[in-house]
């Protein structure tokens, strides 16, 4: 299985340009990014957005209560086709969200759970769903690795328990580097989240040891010239 890459961004600009790259299956966004990129009224900016991209795209609901979180994710949904809506596991007082997964996937909507870091959140999340709504399960790697834990058991756990269900997905999220796509890849994810410029060095995968050294060397005296060194 090749896992497949989406593009972590909410810039109208970037979004149409990795649209048009044949390596990018999806996209996803959160209320950070779509801060980031300028966007003033949420939903107007969503919808820009979608008249350009008919990929898979998450968009994530910023409500903090079940009703109200309940409420976007329904208009969230009715923006398209190709529309994940991405729901938290749990609220921001730590209030895991099942009972509104379990809602939302009855009405075969498509999720997105994230800010996931176990395999006992996965485990908890798959018990929500329905067998035919299609599910990804995004499980933060870097932001886990910061904090000096290790993500991978968390992974391997967590695609294990997703065997049974054909209809879930669990995605790599919060990238730190390129090599994270061979990880994900080797563990058997099928997604991984990257913003663009982690993109552009995948696109250069396939160079040996020996030209990364010379092109290395080549840096470095370029950088010595430039400054005029002397010893």
């Amino acid at each position: 299985m090749k896992t497949k890459i989406f593009c972590d961004i909410a810039d109208y600009s970037l979004i149409k340009k990795f649209n048009l790259k044949k390596l990018v299956k999806g996209f996803t966004t959160n209320p950070s990014l779509m801060r980031k990129a300028g966007a003033k009224d949420y939903s107007k900016y969503s919808k820009q957005i979608l008249k350009i991209c008919k990929k898979p795209i998450s968009f994530e609901v910023f409500g903090d209560d079940h009703e109200t979180m309940k409420f976007q994710a329904l208009q969230i949904n009715s923006w398209g086709k190709n529309v994940y809506v991405k729901i938290p596991v749990v609220n921001s007082k730590g209030k895991f969200t099942g009972k509104l997964i379990n809602e939302l996937s009855k009405k075969n909507i498509k999720l997105n759970i994230t800010a996931v870091y176990s395999a006992s959140q996965t485990r908890k999340i798959l018990k929500c769903l329905e067998k035919k709504s299609k599910v990804i399960i995004s499980i933060f790697a870097g932001r886990a690795a910061d904090m000096g834990k290790d993500p991978i058991p968390e992974f391997k756990k967590s695609i294990s328990l997703s065997k049974k269900f054909p209809n879930v997905e669990i995605l790599w999220a919060s990238v730190r580097e390129p090599y994270n796509y061979l990880q994900a890849q080797q563990l058997g994810c099928h997604i991984i989240t990257v913003p663009p410029s982690i993109i552009e060095k995948i696109e250069k995968f396939g160079k040996s040891f020996e030209s990364l050294t010379i092109e290395t060397v080549k840096g470095f005296l370029k950088d010595s010239k430039k400054s005029k060194f002397k010893i």
